[in-house]
């Protein structure tokens, strides 16, 4: 796990506990010899934790499409900064650089990002461990949703378990480092609980 993707805010939310857990988590990261990959952003809290990273000597890799540039406002002092055509391209590098994907708060843009990897890896298109950096609380709610998902019978408890979660980023970096991917692919024609 030399490079995590992580997805989060290009806003710093309403409480300053969010920006406190990027730079911690970006920190840790930095620590460990884990680098960077994120949304290119240098407002909100993707500028936060891109910064905490590169304070602590870190790598950081942000990828922006070029119609956000101007008004994510790039972080030009990235290790490397690739500006791309599209949000579908944004993507697509964003995996091809990261060895595993957090989720820190975010709105839409956020969970379209981890619901993608973590729809990859059911799929079994990759392996990568996916962890939610779950600040304050602020993914209780979707984490009951996703049980009833399951018990709704959408979801297989098996691939529920792929949800990595974790209010503390050394314990989730930890529970990440040693993910074991599920051995059950997700069939359309089978469905086991």
């Amino acid at each position: 796990m030399n490079r995590l993707a992580v997805y989060c805010g290009s806003s710093p939310g309403a409480d300053p506990v969010y920006a406190a857990a990027a730079r911690s988590l970006g920190a840790e990261m930095a620590a460990r010899g884990i680098g960077l990959v994120f949304g290119g952003g240098r407002i909100g809290l993707m500028g936060v934790i891109a910064d905490a990273v590169l304070d602590a000597g870190g790598e950081v890799i942000g990828v922006i499409p070029s119609a956000l540039e101007d008004k994510e406002l790039a972080h030009r002092g990235c290790t490397e900064l690739h500006v791309v055509a599209t949000m579908h391209e944004r993507k697509a590098l964003m995996a091809d650089f990261a060895k595993g994907f957090i989720a820190m708060p975010g709105g839409f843009g956020t969970l379209d990002e981890i619901f993608e990897m973590l729809t990859w890896g059911q799929l079994g298109y990759h392996t990568r461990p996916c962890g939610f950096l779950n600040v304050s609380n602020f993914y209780d709610n979707l984490f009951m949703f996703l049980d009833h998902c399951v018990t709704a019978r959408f979801v297989t408890s098996v691939h529920r378990d792929m949800v990595i979660a974790d209010t503390e980023p050394g314990r989730l970096l930890d529970t990440m480092q040693a993910f074991e991917p599920p051995d059950q692919a997700k069939w359309l024609d089978r469905f086991d609980l």
